[in-house]
């Protein structure tokens, strides 16, 4: 590492505050109810019911998402016996990863015990505390020996993951590699220079795997490991002996298919490599500096496929591959071990991850590279979001095959969906609305079908059971893509391809929207050239000939001019005047519907109180009940300027309309959001709670605080919901992402499901509402 990086390092742990870990409370403890709840005399409840039933612990503690990162700091990785308050860092650093990829909960142990019996006694004391045990950068031998007897001694797995989690991921590697080389495992010789803890877990999970023991050749600092040699021996190794009077490392890399390196610097030498197998598998994992660099590697062998342990070279070898998804699994269904079967599992699914087709996170975080399965791509990259929805649901279903699972999961199909709250924040609240949509998919049109982010998109909602997408594109344009992405996307089974040009309604429909604008100055001529260049008017009139059940436009271009055409051409529902745009956010404190943020610049009183009633109907549409605050610079009549009027006289009218919603105002925001600061300035609102629906003054108000609270409070956006249109169509933005879109494909679906897109609201009373006191 260079001093600059390095310098970077220590800034990186040392600000804003040292370390990398907090702890942080999950309930609230905002008064003495909360007090009394939380501790005594709350907590004895607790207490209780673990001493009539311990498995209540899962239920009522921390402890079955709690993992415990034990170490003596005798063997870390790339710096040796350096000490367990020196390998501090590194054990923070795995809770981080814990936590980030799985949402798992750790505290770091760093022991000052290197005695392996005493090591065994303390990790067995801890078993009380947490749901599992992950042992970390204990020396072999007396690593085997800890995990082994603790593991046959404590009711929560314990698992090595400097043996384990490096043979799995090791295992998926060489199942990919031997794929594409176009060899099976029985019929493969391996040579590895691992004679450590992951070296020998590295060879038992290849032998479980289907690799011939008879076939593997160990070789360590004194040589090969043969049956009679005296000098650094020992069990573990004993099991890879041969029986042979060869003895280097020379003497055994000829016609090898697979070089396993877990050892040092330069080990392996290009001479080496000329001599091995056709297409030979080289994982040369020693770090920083590997066994062979890949390039080098590659010059000697050009049909050779490389992993490393560098992040730097194709083909990382990375523990967070599988470490936080395999106890992830285990704590999911209180495994009592993680066995050999549960490995096993995460093996291949790792590997057939690693076949499918890439994700669109994953390209966005590794820069727009190409990842497709291949030889520079036999493993997932550790960003992969979907490694969690894979490994998990194995590892689980493993665990209750095997009888180790005391808490089988019942619904996996649910289990996976609590899981995809891991990886899309979204999930939750937009579970009922794809269930909806799923339940009767439709057909949905982008406009933009020639975006990436459209095509994976369309590919996700037809695995979803959806939509049928329809594409507006170039064919070969969309063809090409798609195969540069690897996305299995058919352009004649999956999905219908629209090149406006080339389509045989292109002249009706530039005869339609003729007469729809003639008496608003557009020509014939004029009508041609709008619907031949303006692909989100191709799609409204799509969808407002029936021929689409609903539209998606705006990944790129300006809302407005979007807006303008959909509105010309599908018009609003019957009985609105006005339309508008509601933004859906995800914050860690709750989730809260923003209006009006893109649509109307300062709408009218009778404006807003029809946009409170779109918007309340469309919240209906995610399962919440909607709790309408109009917001205001003014609290309860404080002010009398235009703007506090007009608020007032817009929640006066959503009163008159629908006098069954709970709205309330003009109010200041913590006002609407907290129910304590309401009830002490003004007792007795029509508002219960905290309001979840928030009605701003103008959409410089509403676009401000949207995109203010989204990035302060690292809040995860859907919409912008368009209300009020005629028939279903919404408008993404340019940033929109995957995911942005296909959670909005499943908001068209739904609004086409309806007889009337967008349920009626309640019509304006003939005479002007009564002017009511807030407070009746």
């Amino acid at each position: 590492m260079t001093r600059d990086f390095n310098e970077l390092a220590l800034t990186y742990h040392r600000w804003p505050t040292p370390g990398k870990l907090a702890i942080t409370p999950t309930k609230p403890m905002a008064n003495q109810r909360d007090l009394a709840l939380a501790y005594s005399p709350g907590v004895a409840a607790a207490c209780e019911a673990i001493v009539a039933d311990a498995a209540q612990a899962a239920e009522v503690t921390a402890r079955q998402n709690l993992v415990a990162v034990v170490t003596n700091g005798t063997a870390v990785l790339g710096l040796g016996d350096i000490g367990p308050l020196a390998s501090k860092p590194v054990m923070e650093g795995k809770a981080v990863l814990f936590k980030k990829f799985a949402g798992i909960d750790v505290f770091d142990i760093e022991l000052n015990e290197k005695d392996p019996d005493k090591l065994v006694e303390i990790v067995k004391a801890l078993e009380p505390t947490f749901g599992a045990i992950n042992l970390e950068d204990i020396r072999a031998p007396e690593c085997f020996e800890v995990e082994r007897r603790c593991r046959e001694s404590m009711s929560i797995p314990v698992f090595h993951d400097d043996q384990h989690g490096t043979a799995i991921v090791v295992a998926a590697a060489v199942r990919n590699g031997l794929t594409i080389a176009g060899k099976k495992a029985g019929d493969v010789k391996v040579v590895s220079t691992g004679g450590g803890a992951a070296g020998i877990a590295c060879l038992d999970l290849l032998v479980e795997m289907g690799v011939k023991r008879e076939n593997v050749w160990l070789v360590d600092r004194d040589g090969l490991v043969y049956e009679g040699r005296q000098i650094g021996m020992n069990g573990f190794k004993d099991a890879y002996a041969q029986a042979t009077d060869l003895r280097t490392l020379d003497d055994v890399m000829p016609d090898a298919d697979v070089f396993l390196g877990l050892s040092g610097p330069n080990v392996l030498t290009p001479e080496h490599v000329k001599g091995m197998a056709e297409s030979p598998l080289i994982l040369a994992l020693a770090n920083p500096v590997p066994e062979i660099m890949p390039d080098v590697a590659k010059e000697a062998r050009p049909d050779a496929i490389i992993a490393t342990g560098r992040s730097d070279f194709p083909n990382q070898v990375n523990n967070v591959l599988c470490f936080p998804f395999i106890f992830r699994g285990a704590l999911d269904v209180g495994a009592t071990q993680i066995n050999e079967a549960m490995k096993l599992a995460c093996v291949e699914a790792i590997a057939r991850l690693t076949q499918a087709e890439p994700s669109d996170v994953v390209a966005s975080a590794y820069g727009g590279e190409k990842l497709r399965f291949g030889r520079d791509y036999i493993l997932p990259k550790p960003f992969d979001p979907r490694l969690i929805l894979e490994i998990a649901p194995a590892v689980a279903r493993a665990a209750m095959e095997t009888g180790v699972a005391t808490r089988p999961i019942e619904d996996f199909r649910a289990y996976r969906e609590r899981l995809a709250q891991y990886v899309f924040r979204s999930g939750l609240v937009m579970k009922p609305v794809f269930e909806r949509a799923q339940a009767h998919p439709k057909r949905i049109v982008y406009a933009e079908g020639e975006d990436e982010r459209v095509l994976r998109a369309a590919r996700t909602v037809i695995d979803e059971g959806m939509a049928r997408p329809i594409l507006i594109g170039r064919r070969d344009v969309i063809a090409e893509r798609c195969k540069q992405m690897g996305l299995r996307l058919d352009l004649d089974e999956d999905v219908e391809v629209v090149e406006i040009i080339r389509d045989i309604r292109y002249h009706s429909y530039s005869d339609a929207y003729h007469r729809l604008m003639r008496r608003r100055g557009v020509s014939p001529d004029y009508a041609r050239t709008i619907v031949r260049s303006r692909n989100t008017v191709f799609a409204a009139l799509m969808v407002q000939r029936g021929e689409a059940d609903g539209m998606i436009c705006g990944s790129t271009g300006r809302y407005a001019s979007h807006l303008q055409y959909i509105v010309d051409v599908l018009g609003v529902q019957p009985g609105v005047n006005t339309v508008a745009a509601m933004n859906l956010l995800i914050l860690q404190k709750g989730t809260y519907f923003l209006t009006d943020t893109y649509v109307n610049p300062d709408p009218t009183a009778d404006q807003l109180s029809e946009i409170t009633l779109l918007a309340a109907e469309e919240v209906r549409r995610f399962g919440i009940e909607p709790k309408a605050a109009l917001l205001s610079h003014s609290n309860f009549g404080s002010h009398d300027d235009a703007s506090a009027a007009k608020m007032r006289r817009a929640v006066e009218a959503v009163w008159h309309r629908a006098p069954d919603l709970e709205v309330e105002g003009e109010m200041h925001s913590d006002a609407a959001l907290s129910a304590i600061i309401r009830e002490r300035i003004f007792p007795g609102s029509r508002l219960s709670g905290e309001a979840n629906l928030l009605v701003m003054p103008n959409q410089d108000a509403a676009n401000i605080a949207f995109n203010m609270l989204k990035v302060l409070g690292d809040g995860l956006n859907i919409g912008p919901i368009l209300l009020g249109v005629a028939q279903p169509a919404h408008i993404v933005t340019p940033s929109v992402t995957v995911r942005g879109l296909v959670n909005m494909t499943a908001l068209t679906v739904v609004d086409a499901q309806l007889d009337t897109p967008v349920p009626t609201i309640p019509p304006r009373p003939s005479a002007p509402p009564p002017t009511l006191d807030p407070a009746e």
